[in-house]
C-alpha cells in the first residue's frame, strides 16, 4: 500500500539521504489495561512511523574530467534509499529532527537511524 502524500506536502522537497515520517498512532493503555498520559509513548527510543516522503538519496561526487576552463552542465547521481514512501519505518528517535509543519508533527530521519523496514509488497 503506497500512500501519495497530502496536497499541503507536495511543496516539501526531503534533501539527500532524509526521510520526512509521521508517526503512527500509539495505544493510549498498556496490555494490563493502565491508562498512559500523552507524552509517554513519544520518549520512547524507537519509534515507528509512515514515510510520507523520501529524498534522492546518496550524493555521488563527480569525477574531475576534462578541462578546467571548460563549462560543463554537471548533473548530480545518486544512489538510492532503500526506504520507499508508504512504508512503515521503526527508527531511533535520536537520530530524528521533530518538525510542525502545518499544524501536524513530522521527523525528518536519516536513512541511518531506520532500524527496521516494513513493505506491503514484496522485492
Amino acid at each position: 500500500m503506497i500512500l501519495t502524500p497530502d496536497n499541503k506536502l507536495k511543496k516539501l522537497i526531503v534533501i539527500g539521504d532524509k526521510v520526512l515520517i509521521r508517526l503512527s498512532k500509539t495505544a493510549d493503555r498498556t496490555q494490563t489495561g493502565l491508562f498512559l498520559p500523552p507524552g509517554v509513548q513519544e520518549k520512547e527510543k524507537v519509534q515507528q512511523g509512515q514515510v510520507i516522503k523520501t529524498g534522492p538519496g546518496y550524493a555521488i561526487p563527480l569525477p574531475v574530467e576534462g578541462e578546467s576552463w571548460k563549462s560543463e552542465e554537471e548533473q548530480v547521481k545518486y544512489i538510492p534509499l532503500q526506504v520507499r514512501e508508504g512504508d512503515l519505518a521503526i527508527f531511533l528517535l535520536s537520530g530524528a529532527i521533530e518538525i510542525m509543519y502545518e499544524g501536524e508533527k513530522y521527523y525528518i530521519v536519516p536513512q541511518s537511524a531506520i532500524l527496521m523496514l516494513e513493505r506491503d509488497d514484496e522485492f
